[in-house]
């Protein structure tokens, strides 16, 4: 593997005189919104627990990796998120609610339920490009999207992000190789967490880690601590001067662990040794970026307190609202897919509005097509 990036110890301490670029505030907000992620996750958990939700992707551990990038970013640049970066949208300044309209797929969310849960997709106030479930499909479109920006000349990156099981597909190499022809501005971000869902890295791949795969692409490479915010944020920042001077494309592998199930679908305990998940608990990102604060005297056990009381007061309360929001309206199966509604799917349309009025069932209105 090649040299790590790391810029805070275990300890919480950086290299004198070490700049961020991120203010005070700016730092507070990095930890307040990985205290978010976890709010996020636990509530959601009790979610899909009970009934409620159907699905949700634990983010336990690999927090620093989503909010250290996020941070490198303009709100002007595109994210083509893994379905595991909960935080990257939260740093932005999307808010819960917003995403727990996803969760439950109700009439309030983007995708008008067409999704499944944590399949988040927003525009403002950052391009969050639609997640998608099948492994490494994002990564050509993100290339395509940067190519066309690159075309327009505007001062644009693109920041893909993907797991180590990512890397296997196809869609990964076409990505890598396009990106790295036409020199687009993308930043390809592996988050390598040890397992792709059950699959282990050893068994993944053969080469010495992910981010050497860069070379046989012609393109820089970088692996980073991915437990440490601001090696991850170093990374991406210098990634992002290389694209939008022009330089093309870097592979970044964060390396990091997620210290949960792959979904609530899941049992990591039949395929994770203890040892391992003990391991890296111990390197827990959120408690190695309150170490660094509390050197930088920001921190406080009264802080600490009255953020993870707020930030899971916060996601409560959006996942007690977008649960009394109703489902979305039956005519959303069929808009917003053509201009005008050509005869076939019209015809579709009026006969399940007749149907549904015949049944009895209140979505159908008066069962006339609406459309």
């Amino acid at each position: 593997m090649t040299d790590m990036l790391t810029v805070i110890s275990s300890t919480g301490a950086t290299k004198k005189g070490y700049d961020a670029g991120l203010s005070d505030e700016e730092l507070l907000h990095c930890y307040r919104t990985m205290l978010l992620v976890r709010s996020f996750d636990e509530i959601c958990l009790k979610l899909q627990r009970s009934g409620r939700i159907g699905f949700s992707i634990p983010n336990l551990g690999i927090e620093a990796t989503q909010v250290g990038a996020a941070s490198a970013l303009r709100k002007t640049d595109w994210i083509f998120p893994s379905y595991r970066d909960f935080g990257m949208a939260l740093y932005h300044g999307i808010p819960a609610l917003e995403m727990m309209h996803n969760m439950f797929g109700n009439a309030e969310d983007a995708a008008k339920g067409r999704q499944m849960p944590v399949h988040f997709s927003f525009v403002d106030p950052i391009h969050f490009y639609s997640i998608s479930s099948p492994i490494g499909t994002h990564l050509p479109h993100a290339v395509g999207a940067a190519y066309a920006s690159q075309l327009r000349q505007e001062d644009t990156v693109h920041l893909v992000s993907f797991g180590d099981g990512g890397t296997s597909s196809c869609g990964f190499h076409s990505g890598m190789n396009f990106a790295a022809v036409w020199k687009a501005p993308v930043v390809f971000l592996c988050q390598n967490n040890g397992y792709a869902i059950s699959c282990p890295s050893d068994e993944q791949t053969a080469s010495d880690g992910y981010a050497i795969k860069a070379e046989a692409y012609g393109m820089p490479h970088q692996t980073v601590d991915g437990n440490d915010l601001l090696a991850v944020r170093q990374a991406v920042l210098d990634a992002s001067e290389r694209a939008r001077k022009g330089e093309g494309p870097t592979l970044i592998e964060a390396v990091t662990f997620r210290m949960g199930g792959h979904s609530t679908s899941d049992d990591p305990t039949k395929y994770v040794p203890k040892e391992i998940v003990d391991k890296w608990k111990k390197k827990d990102p959120v408690e190695r970026f309150r170490k660094f604060l509390e050197k930088r005297k920001l921190w406080t056990q009264k802080l600490e307190d009255q953020m993870r009381k707020e930030t899971l007061a916060e996601v409560d309360a959006a996942a007690k609202a977008a649960q009394k929001v109703a489902k979305p309206g039956l005519e959303t199966i069929f808009s917003d897919v053509y201009a005008e509604v050509p005869a076939h799917i019209r015809q579709q349309g009026e006969f399940l509005f007749d149907l549904s009025k015949r049944r009895g069932e209140a979505d159908a209105g008066d069962g006339e097509f609406p459309l």
